[in-house]
């Protein structure tokens, strides 16, 4: 299930100004936070010598992110460690080397300028990370992160069933609705659109009497904001 569908059904989004690092990178895994200084990434290399296998570091750089906090070595520590996965809110420098590990990084861009390794930091510590919106989004240990070429989502620990039941579910109905597409039929119908709302739509009797009138698929069709999100 991608990040598209869970955001969707109760997933937090992170901020859209994070990308992969290379193309087609993806994970899904348990949060492990970590809280570096600025300009220093030690508290990175203190969690990716303890980090639990399979989880995914989410790190804060307290706000200077024009650094590469991960690096070649970095990225193969973390493989060697059986890190899923690392969203940082800052820069990657050896991105070639971070490609070749195939160590799936999210970040907010590319830099050559080293950080450094003296400063303090926390691991396993809630953080706060920049969200969709104007509030920022708060990432515990445990929480779920899931990430794909769509961008980064969180599931908080005790929602994780919960968000992943309801997508299973949203992600039915909307093959439904592809089937259907595929058959000829129109997203107008089978979303239950208006086309008279948009200026030059070729009003006439024949359209007037097959758009507008959802046609039910299966079981229930999608409530009105799961269908004005995909709008």
């Amino acid at each position: 299930m991608g990040t598209v569908a869970l955001a969707r059904c109760g997933a937090r989004p992170f901020g859209t100004h994070l990308f992969p690092l290379w193309p087609g990178a993806s994970f899904a895994a348990s949060a492990l936070p970590v809280q570096c200084t600025p300009g220093d990434n030690l508290a990175l290399h203190v969690a990716v010598a303890q980090a639990p296998r399979d989880c995914a570091l989410v790190v804060d750089v307290a706000g200077e992110s024009e650094y590469g906090y991960v690096d070649g070595v970095l990225a193969a520590a973390a493989r060697a460690r059986g890190v899923r996965g690392i969203v940082l809110e800052g820069c990657v420098r050896d991105i070639g080397a971070v490609a070749r590990h195939r160590l799936p990084v999210f970040g907010t861009g590319v830099s050559v300028r080293e950080a450094r390794h003296e400063a303090g930091g926390s691991v396993g510590r809630q953080i706060s990370m920049a969200g969709s919106g104007p509030v920022p989004l708060a990432v515990r240990r445990g929480d779920w992160i899931v990430a794909d070429d769509d961008g980064v989502v969180c599931l908080p620990r005790g929602q994780v069933g919960t968000i992943i039941s309801e997508t299973v579910s949203s992600v039915s109905r909307e093959q439904e609705i592809i089937d259907a597409v595929c058959a000829g039929e129109s997203t107008l119908d089978l979303l239950g659109l208006d086309p008279s709302r948009v200026a030059g739509w070729e009003d006439s009797a024949e359209q007037r009497a097959g758009h507008g009138r959802p046609r039910s698929l299966g079981g229930s069709r999608r409530d009105a904001p799961a269908r004005t999100a995909e709008g």
